[in-house]
This record gives structure tokens, sequence and C-alpha cells, in this order.
């Protein structure tokens, strides 16, 4: 027998879960024909969607779902005997391909209560708690509801038309990104298989024919999609060892998609309106948990403010692969707003303890937040390689170190003390 070394080990049993996960596709798997939107339209919104069990299985998935189950069960096994059962990256890799076995199984309960049960466990819930265990997603969504609705957009600054199509918009990001990772490779392309106006998929953002974007659009889309989650590709792909980084299960959807939004504000990119399609999509889960159905919900963006074509693709997001009569939808979207607060908090503890170096790691590749300390400790151990791609505010952090140090005294701050000051003042002035 072949004498291996610990990292051979590693490297080998994850690119077995690299390989594994390669023909899942989950959106794939619980997207919407058009027909189901046509159908919609000339029932003039009056006629629940035709989408259950039996329409879903006629999605073809390309893989054997029980095989492929018992695949990633195999890897579970093989890494408890080559790593031992407390290893740590053993422990971790289990995790991940545990979650990816979960996957498939709410793939397969698709249009059912069961696939709502999976993803839950996969990506949460509006009503779980941070780790406070006090405050929930769902509390978090009407918090900002309350006061993004507020803000009028009039006040904020100037207007921004959405007058870039598609083509532009792809140009622009090519030449901007093209810089950002010192290279001639495009990183942005035309796509026509999306349900968002665009969306990173693997190393390139995928910007959907026939939309039209803003200034202000592009400007997010550069950060969002370009500096974190082609950025995250890219570091993962370039890992000697620690390969399952450039892959991520669901765990990593909130530590993406919150640092994505955190890029939004540290850049200034951001504004009400996004924050409140962001947040809006937490309700919208909520509701539906709630028992809202499809019909439901797309009323509800409408009363809004959101057009036509706008609330018929939030409502999808939420009711795709669950049960569009309510109680079960698909929880992916609460990913954005549970992610920020996590990162956030994940950075602030980070400076209040002295280890600010712990931070660019979270550009690392596909991981959750609670992984870097042990990513990071292997990483000296010359099992992980750092992260190559990152934004100037994670290659300086002396910024995000004096926003975190002044952030962690303003968590401390009687908020209703400031705002019973300022409201006084406000109706005496204004």
């Amino acid at each position: 027998m072949v004498w291996t070394t610990y990292k051979e080990k590693i490297k080998r049993l994850s690119q077995r879960i690299v390989d594994a996960q390669k023909p899942i596709r989950i959106l794939d798997a619980i997207k919407w024909d058009p027909s189901v939107e046509q159908a919609l339209r000339k029932s003039k919104f009056k006629l629940m969607p035709k989408v259950g069990p039996e329409y879903y299985q006629k999605i073809p998935l390309g893989y054997d779902p029980a095989g492929k189950i018992e695949e990633f069960e195999g890897i579970i096994a093989d890494t408890r005997a080559s790593l031992g059962a407390e290893d740590e990256v053993g422990k971790l890799l289990c995790k991940v391909a545990l979650q990816y076995a979960d996957v498939i199984e709410m793939i397969r309960h698709r249009g059912t209560k069961k696939f709502w049960e999976f993803s839950k466990k996969l990506y949460g819930s509006p009503k779980d708690t941070f780790y406070d265990s006090k405050n929930t997603v769902s509390q978090l969504g009407q918090l900002l509801y309350s006061i993004l609705n507020g803000l009028d957009s009039a006040t904020m600054g100037q207007e921004y038309p959405r007058n870039i199509e598609a083509a532009q918009a792809v140009e622009i990001l090519n030449g901007r990104l093209k810089t950002y990772f010192k290279d001639e490779k495009d990183r942005a392309k035309i796509s026509d298989g999306i349900l968002a106006d665009a969306a990173a998929g693997g190393d390139a953002v995928k910007v959907r024919e026939g939309s039209l974007f803003s200034a202000r659009d592009v400007d997010i889309l550069e950060v969002h999609e370009g500096w974190v989650h082609i950025a995250t590709t890219l570091n993962g792909n370039q890992q000697h060892v620690a390969k399952w980084l450039s892959k991520g299960p669901p765990r990593c959807s909130s530590t993406q998609e919150g640092l994505a939004v955190i890029m939004e504000i540290f850049t200034f990119r951001s504004y009400p309106r996004r924050a409140r399609q962001i947040n809006d999509r937490i309700l919208g889960i909520d509701k539906a948990e709630d028992g809202a159905n499809f019909l439901d919900l797309l009323e509800f963006y409408r009363t809004e403010g959101y057009s036509e074509d706008e609330s018929l693709a939030n409502a999808k997001r939420v009711f795709r692969g669950g049960m569009v009569e309510g109680g079960a939808p698909f929880t992916k979207d609460i990913s954005y707003c549970r992610g920020f607060v996590e990162n956030y908090n994940f950075m602030r503890t980070a400076i209040r303890s002295g280890k600010p170096e712990l931070i660019p790691f979270l550009f690392l590749g596909k991981l959750h937040v609670d992984d870097i300390p042990l990513l990071y400790q292997k990483y000296k151990e010359g099992i992980v390689d750092a992260p190559v791609h990152l934004p100037p505010q994670f290659t300086d952090l002396n910024g995000v170190a004096v926003w975190m140090s002044f952030s962690s005294f303003l968590n401390q701050v009687d908020l209703r003390k400031v705002q019973e000051h300022y409201d006084k003042l406000f109706k005496q002035f204004l």
C-alpha cells in the first residue's frame, strides 16, 4: 500500500466532493417554464399556477438521486476512515458532503412540504434567531421595512434611469473586471436561462437578455457579483489542497450573499430601493411560511409598489420548488440579510479580539463564516492557500478596523433615547 500524506488525503477527498456535486443544479431543478407565467397572465392572475410534484418530476436532473446520495455517504465514510472521526478538516468535509446529500433530498421532494423542511435545514427560516438567541431574521426584516419605507427616494440623491441594455452592461462589466482581476478574460456574458436580471455563474456574471440596467445597477453588479462571487470562486479554484472551497453547498449561501451585500454598502453603491428588494424577500418567505399562497404574495409585492414583472419574479423566487398553496416556500433568499448580520458581527468580533488577519479569509472561497478560524489555522500549516483576489477595503484593513471599532461602541448606545431626543427637535423645527 502506497503511503499518502495528510495533505494528499485532504486533496483527494475534497476533489471527490467537487466531482460528485457537479451535476447538482438546484435552481435548474426548480425553475418554472415560461408557460407557467403565460398561463398566469392569461388568467389575469386569478388562477393559481399549476406547479406541483408532478410538474417537477418532469424536469430531468441528469443523475440518479439515490445513487448520488450513496456516493456522498461513501465519501463521508472514507473521510472518517482516512482522517479519523476527530480530525477537524475531516469533520468539515463530512459536513459539506452531508449537505449535498440533503440538497438531493430537498430536490427529490419538490412541490411538497418536505421540500420546505429540507430548505429550512439547509438555508434556515425567517423564524431563526441570530447568535444572540433573541432577535430573529423576521424581526430584522420587519425593522428594516419600517425604516426603508420611510425614506423618500426623491430626497436621497440623483435618479438613475434604467437605460443600459444587457449587451452594454456586459461590455462595461468586462472592462471593469479585467482591471480588477488583472487579466484579459471576459467575466460577463449574455444568458437567457436565469430568473434574475443578472447572477454569477461559475467565474462569469450572467446577464439576462432583454434586461435593462441603471448605471448604479451596473456598479452593484461589479462589486456584488464580480468582487465577491466571482472572486471567491477564483480563490477557491486556486487552492492546491483544499479543493472543496471552490464549490459551495447551501451552508455557504448566507456568508456569500451577506458578504456581497456588505461590499455594496462598504462601497456606497447600495440604495434604499435595492435594500428594500432584498429585505422584502425575507417578508415574502415569512408570509409564505405562515400560509400565504402564490397569489397572496403576488398581491403583497404589487401593494409595495413593485411592477407586475417584478412582483412575478419576486413571488416565483419564494415559491419555486415549494408549495404554491402556501406553507412551504424556498427559504434561500433570507441569506442576504442574515449573512450581512453574521459577517458584520464576525468582523466586529475579530477586531475586538485583536485578530484582524482573519477578516480577508471571508474571501477565501465558498465557506461559512464559522469555518474561518479553522481555515486560518490550516493556512498557517500550509494546507490552505491565502485568498488572491481581495477588494481594496480588505487588502488594507485600516478603514474596516476603525469602522468596526466605532461600531462596537455604537451597539451599546440606547437608540431609543437618541430617537426621543431628535424626534423633539424634528417636531420643533420641521
